[in-house]
């Protein structure tokens, strides 16, 4: 089973930007779909980004598109999630998720990461 970290969270204020890291262990990360998720107080688990394990295929939510840029260095066994322009409104803990499966990454049931706090003052 694939052991995964999520780093990168922070205190900035909106328009700015954080990029967040997902690092795997235990197991590469390279044959692996990851996704980001995101859950804000009170609310429910939002699906934020995906990326296949080649690379070559991405997801986004229409709430993170154009401003949110998900990629994946293999041979650092991590993936990031760069976000740019960030809102008030993207303030949520951050968790990564991943499988073989890209459907079971969409769909959340991969294994999970214990999240990094984001939050984004107006």
């Amino acid at each position: 089973q694939v052991q995964l970290v999520e780093s990168g969270g922070g205190l900035v204020q909106a328009g700015g930007s954080l990029r967040l890291s997902c690092a795997a262990s235990g197991r590469t990360l390279s044959s692996y779909c990851v996704g980001w998720f995101r859950q804000a107080p009170g609310k429910e688990r939002e699906f934020v980004a995906a990326i296949s394990w080649g690379g070559s295929d991405f997801y986004y939510a229409d709430s993170v598109e154009g401003r949110f840029t998900i990629s994946r260095d293999n041979a650092k066994n991590t993936v990031y999630l760069q976000m740019n322009s960030l809102e008030a409104e993207d303030t949520a803990v951050y968790y990564c998720n991943a499988d073989p499966s890209m459907i079971e990454v969409t769909t959340g049931n991969g294994s999970w990461g214990r999240g990094t706090q984001v939050t984004v003052s107006s």
